[in-house]
């Protein structure tokens, strides 16, 4: 594999903030620049730490940008329950 692109993952994750962007177009305006703007910071990071990681070259590097991919995972998913919760 040459390049972050040909990474089922990185393919996943800019499909899942395209994705992101529909569902937070749904929020009420009052959520602009507070969850939407979290939430699509959130999923945006998650490719994109993916691509640095694969960029830098050397294992260790590309183990811990893929660690802060999924802790960014594990955010926008909280994220996304309180977005299920009924005030929303």
């Amino acid at each position: 594999m040459k390049r972050y692109r040909d990474l089922i993952v990185w393919q996943k994750g800019v499909d899942m903030v395209v994705g992101i962007y529909d569902v937070t177009r749904l929020l009420p305006d009052e959520e602009k620049w507070g969850l939407v703007s979290q939430m699509r910071r959130c999923a945006i990071s998650i490719p994109s730490n993916i691509a640095e990681g694969y960029g830098r070259g050397a294992t260790r590097d590309y183990s811990r940008f893929l660690k802060i991919a999924a802790g960014s995972c594990n955010e926008l998913e909280t994220q996304l329950e309180i977005c299920a919760l009924p005030r929303f």
